[in-house]
């Protein structure tokens, strides 16, 4: 299954560099969804990574050139013009005006409040924690997504309930919905 819909990954979830690898390994062909995100998406996040979570300067660029790398048509522009006229929290208008120019119906965040309904229903826009994303994501297609987490255990030499365990800090719901279906206790 390939599936071409477009996603807005906000940066709190690209700065969550265990989500994140999940993630962009499921928007790798054969792909679950296309991911999206605009220069300043990637600024929040490569700040994020060095002021917060201290990683050392060298590596933020480099993860920023490989994202762009390898998802060369994941960068949005000219989305600016339409952020005056959004209602969401206004330092979030960005990502909102992000997703509408390029025709996202989603954006995935860990901070949904900064996204009320309200504020996204005339755009047919849904903000969606990744927990639930990726839960989305495995209902469409349980094997592949098992079959990239055996990736990423395979990479860091660990086992599936080991990197299930470590995503359940941050998306328990979807972490706990594989782990019983694989017939893991987390």
């Amino acid at each position: 299954m390939n599936a071409d819909f477009p996603v807005i990954l906000d940066a709190c979830v690209l700065a969550n560099q265990q989500v994140t690898d999940l993630l962009l390994r499921l928007a790798e062909t054969p792909r679950l969804y296309v991911p999206k995100w605009s220069a300043q998406i990637l600024n929040e996040t490569d700040r994020t990574l060095l002021n917060v979570l201290k990683w050392p300067e060298p590596l933020v660029p480099y993860r920023r050139e490989q994202l762009m790398t390898h998802f060369p048509d994941a960068c949005v522009e000219d989305h600016e013009p339409i952020e005056a006229c959004l209602k969401n929290d206004p330092k979030d208008r960005h990502v909102l005006a992000a997703a509408i120019r390029s025709r996202c119906e989603v954006i995935v965040t860990f901070n949904l409040k900064d996204f009320p309904a309200e504020a996204l229903k005339d755009w047919n826009v849904e903000a969606l924690h990744p927990s639930k994303f990726l839960a989305n994501l495995y209902s469409l297609n349980g094997g592949l997504v098992v079959q990239r987490l055996n990736q990423i255990g395979a990479n860091l030499k660990r086992t599936v309930p080991e990197v299930l365990n470590g995503l359940s800090e941050f998306v328990p719901a979807f972490a706990l919905q594989v782990a019983n279906d694989l017939g893991i206790d987390l």
